[in-house]
């Protein structure tokens, strides 16, 4: 019995993914195509993008809620500099970046100066930048021709800025190859060199890091400027696709986020905050939602289907029914 919930809490994720495919496929005809597979993949880079930072911040032991507002502010950043100040790739890519390490540095800063719970810390930044980016356009959409409060827009969106969210390459969208460079990268980093190990110890056990020599503090506030940083990049791909700077766009992707990197605890029985299973959790909901539109299902329920996904994960990687791990602690 024991082996079977072993089995069960290992690949029952993976398992369940693999049918939902099976049948989507198969009820579907037009699911299997490599024009879907670009649809669904280009529709969860950028939250595959923001879940990875999400899993950094979790790695160090804390939990990052104000992803969904650098989406947004790094939006507003890139679509002020190319459409009210007229500045090329370089400078807009560059400040939306800077904007996103802005937002994970003050987080960090709260959480290990002022000692503020990590939730409530990145809450307060969440509201505080969520403004900071209505603040920058007046409340207002920034899209082609649009200036700022009354005044002329100075410059255009740059082709290869849009490139980014729509260009391909060997006909695979560029976004995709993006989210997967990404990936690679974050799983390397955290299982690969001394600083992601760290991390993963300051997560482990703070109190054993510090009697170990490691600043953990330091290292706090590096996860959640990294955490900064990807969601500032996944804001870019967003607004490089829709070539439209809206208000507050980032919001939704806060929870995708959340509930991909969540649902990749359960992926080969991690049971810990894991860039690869994170990637699969945006892969899955994205799936799902994907297979659920194709079957014309009302769009006012695939929140419910997302988070009953997101709870039967939760139960796999945490319940002692499956967790026999945790039936030994």
């Amino acid at each position: 019995m024991a082996d079977i919930r072993t089995v069960i809490y290992k690949y029952g994720l993976l398992a369940l993914f693999a049918l939902i495919i099976v049948f989507f496929f198969t009820a579907l005809p037009a699911f299997g195509t490599l024009q879907n597979l670009y649809v669904i993949l280009q529709s969860v880079a950028v939250t595959a993008i923001v879940a990875l930072g999400v899993t950094v911040s979790m790695t160090v032991g804390g939990f990052d809620l104000a992803v969904g507002s650098t989406v947004s502010l790094s939006v507003m950043v890139v679509a002020a500099a190319q459409i009210y100040h007229g500045l090329g790739i370089v400078w807009a890519v560059v400040l939306g970046l800077a904007a996103g390490l802005l937002v994970g540095f003050t987080s960090g800063a709260l959480i290990v100066y002022a000692r503020i719970p990590d939730m409530l810390a990145t809450l307060g930044s969440m509201f505080v930048y969520s403004g900071l980016s209505l603040i920058l356009t007046a409340g207002k959409s920034v899209s082609t021709g649009n200036g700022y409060n009354g005044q002329a827009a100075k410059g255009n969106w740059d082709p290869k800025l849009l490139w980014i969210g729509t260009g391909t390459v060997f006909s695979i969208p560029f976004s995709i190859i993006l989210a997967v460079v990404a990936t690679i990268v974050v799983v390397l980093f955290l299982g690969r060199t001394r600083t992601g190990r760290i991390l993963e110890a300051v997560g482990n056990n703070p109190r054993a890091a510090r009697l170990a020599g490691v600043r953990t503090g330091r290292y706090r506030i590096l996860a959640y400027m990294i955490s900064g940083l990807l969601s500032a990049l996944g804001g870019i791909v967003l607004v490089a696709r829709v070539g439209r700077g809206d208000i507050n766009v980032g919001s939704s992707y806060l929870l995708e986020a959340v509930a991909a990197t969540l649902i990749g605890y359960a992926v080969l029985g991690a049971n810990r905050p894991n860039p690869l299973g994170s990637a699969i959790g945006a892969l899955f909901v994205g799936v799902v939602v994907n297979g659920l539109t194709m079957f014309n299902v009302p769009y006012f329920t695939q929140d419910f289907i997302k988070g009953a996904l997101l709870v039967v994960a939760l139960i796999v990687s945490f319940s002692k029914i499956f967790n026999t791990r945790q039936q030994e602690d």
